[in-house]
């Protein structure tokens, strides 16, 4: 391989070629830029049908209705306004919110922000595969408990949760339910009416469309009520202030067309490079895979190397892009919280890897990376004192 192979999607993808030649239609005096909101001239009622356009397309992907859509600048502002925003809201009804303990940080944070500010919180604890079971969620509601948030699939584990019987859980107590659906939108099936899904994050840049701009579904029926956390002009149905960025608009919608058109030929491709990635390292011994194999998203693998240190053997790795965990946690020196919840000592979670595949991602890529590994991974426990220890047990 002449250069470097991107096994990172799960941190961003890069936008397809479709994606931006439409958003390029939004930007320039030659295209179609004017305010949505300017609605005196074609200019802004163009640039309005756009979004309107866009705003459909979002709502297609996840069986809503285009009206329930709120754009934002990406999946954590969308949980931030969904668990604040329904916090203070509900309030007088409770302030017991249920999550797990290995959410994304924007949920997470977010929780520990309203324990800051009086709410109490249950984080259920996930199982040795990140998973977390209805059964957890019904033992863990309260008469107080008004917000229930789960999400669509694990960010370091690729982990797909039962969301339709949580959801029913949820509908039949009366209890609001918000998904971080950040990495599973296009990926996994959702279906917010059926699931019984009163609040959904999605962002552009996990699905081939642009970084800084995402999306909050919120339910009109039963009507959801949110504290907005941006105030000035009342636009998204006054849950989000601000101009709107037609060609980032754009661009998310044209993502989730695609995602809408390809996700069964995507989810047979990133399958099929999971099985070949792990047939390949099938002959290294002392490895654990963290990704239960099944209720998953299969274009996530977070693999162990026992005996390795995970920033050694990226070193090794220097003709891929993978990574050792969340994205959101890079500048942190300490080991994936998200592993070390799910059982893993530090020292393993220090040796764990996390590869994610993308609809670019090739069958040689795979078949290259995965030698790549096995003989970087037989090169450093050779010199590793860790890997002797290691062996011997």
């Amino acid at each position: 391989m002449t250069k470097q192979i991107y096994l990172d999607y799960a941190s961003t993808t890069p936008v397809d070629k479709a994606v931006a030649k439409e958003m390029c239609e939004y930007l320039s005096i030659d295209g179609q830029f004017g305010n949505p909101a300017s609605n005196t001239h074609d200019f802004g009622m163009i640039a309005k049908l756009a979004v309107d356009e866009a705003r459909e397309k979002v709502a297609q992907l996840i069986h809503a209705d285009s009206r329930e859509i709120v754009f934002t600048s990406g999946a954590t502002e969308s949980d931030n306004l969904a668990i604040k925003g329904a916090a203070f809201s509900y309030q007088n009804k409770g302030k017991h919110i249920i999550t797990s303990n290995i959410e994304h940080k924007a949920v997470i944070d977010t929780c520990q922000y309203l324990e800051s500010q009086g709410f109490d919180v249950t984080y259920l604890e996930a199982d040795d595969k990140g998973q977390i079971t209805p059964e957890q969620v019904r033992k863990a509601i309260r008469q107080d408990t008004i917000l229930i948030s789960i999400m669509a699939v694990n960010n370091e584990l690729g982990t797909a949760y039962p969301l339709a019987e949580i959801g029913a859980l949820a509908r039949e107590r009366k209890i609001l339910f918000h998904v971080d659906a950040a990495q599973g939108v296009g990926k996994v099936n959702i279906d917010v009416a059926m699931m019984n899904i009163d609040l959904l994050s999605l962002s552009a840049h996990k699905i081939y469309g642009p970084k800084g701009i995402g999306a909050l579904y919120v339910r009109r029926k039963p009507k959801i009520k949110l504290v907005p956390l941006i105030h000035g002009g009342g636009h998204e149905g006054g849950y989000r202030s601000g101009t709107l960025a037609t060609h980032q608009i754009v661009g998310l919608g044209e993502a989730c067309q695609l995602m809408f058109d390809k996700q069964t030929i995507f989810l047979k491709h990133v399958t099929a490079l999971r099985e070949i990635f792990l047939e390949k390292l099938s002959s290294l011994s002392h490895i654990i895979i963290n990704t239960p194999l099944e209720n998953s998203y299969p274009g996530i693998v977070n693999i162990t190397f026992k005996g390795i240190d995970g920033e050694a053997l990226i070193a090794f790795l220097h003709k891929m892009a993978v990574s050792m965990g969340s994205a959101c946690n890079s500048a942190s020196v300490e080991p994936s919280f998200v592993l070390t919840a799910i059982g893993l000592s530090q020292e393993d979670a220090h040796s764990s890897i996390r590869f994610s595949f993308g609809q670019y991602t090739t069958k040689k890529e795979v078949i290259f990376a995965a030698e790549t590994v096995l003989e970087s991974v037989n090169k450093l426990r050779g010199l590793s004192p860790r890997w002797q220890e290691c062996s011997d047990v």
